[in-house]
């Protein structure tokens, strides 16, 4: 297959942890991949580790704005031609202090980034996944099934999840296969304190392509990754 050939995964926060690692599975099953993220200093290293230019795009993108995230598109698709399959993986976590002491400031980039900036990322690329009857992936989390006290991240990632399956019905009858990715406690950059039995990214990489390796009539709804509870004695 040559590369023009190749299909093609767009990543939303991809310059390290999650992002990152999936890019590298993906490349390695063959995907050409869309590497966009607020910062890009991480993403040039990243580029050369996949193949330079021709197999990995740089596109910085803020996902809080729909200009970065319609750019972001129009790059792809001049660089690749098209869009396969999309992963809306961009978010960020929340600090200390629950509902009662916590930083307004922090709680409003959290949900523009964490809720807006999906939004956004699926009404900048769909219309790309309906040319290609692709696939839309979502970073939620097991903060998004669970009552966590004092947490507006959870709140942020029970929203993701509703996205995801409004979404889906949306879509439903157009041939654009919706997952959503939800990992616990993962040991990257996000968290400043994990537990040792913590997933790795590589793990949530390994959840991602496996429900894009799929054949067409099979759509993976959701996958939930947590770790292994830890042995006792």
């Amino acid at each position: 297959m040559s590369d023009s050939e190749n299909p093609v995964l767009l990543i939303t926060g991809a310059s390290s942890g999650i992002g990152a690692e999936t890019a590298r599975a993906a490349a390695r099953a063959g995907y050409r991949v869309v590497l966009a993220a607020r910062s890009t200093d991480k993403l040039k290293a990243l580029q050369e580790e996949l193949g330079g230019e021709e197999r990995a795009l740089i596109a910085a993108c803020d996902v809080q704005k729909v200009s970065d995230q319609t750019a972001m598109v129009e790059q792809a698709v001049a660089a690749f031609g098209r869009i396969d399959a999309v992963f809306a993986n961009a978010g960020r976590g929340g600090e200390p202090g629950g509902f009662s002491g916590a930083d307004p400031e922090v709680w409003k980039d959290m949900i523009l980034t964490n809720v807006l900036g999906v939004g956004i990322t699926l009404q900048a690329c769909l219309p790309e996944l309906r040319k290609s009857k692709g696939h839309l992936l979502i970073t939620g989390s097991a903060a998004g099934r669970a009552t966590i006290p004092g947490s507006m991240y959870s709140a942020t990632k029970w929203a993701v999840s509703a996205i995801g399956y409004g979404v889906r019905e949306e879509l439903r009858g157009t041939g654009i296969r919706v997952t959503l990715i939800e990992p616990g406690m993962v040991d990257t950059p996000f968290f400043d304190e994990r537990p040792e039995n913590a997933l790795r990214p590589e793990d949530i990489a390994e959840a991602v392509t496996y429900a894009l390796r799929q054949p067409a009539h099979v759509d993976v709804n959701e996958i939930l990754v947590r770790p292994t509870p830890k042995t006792e004695g």
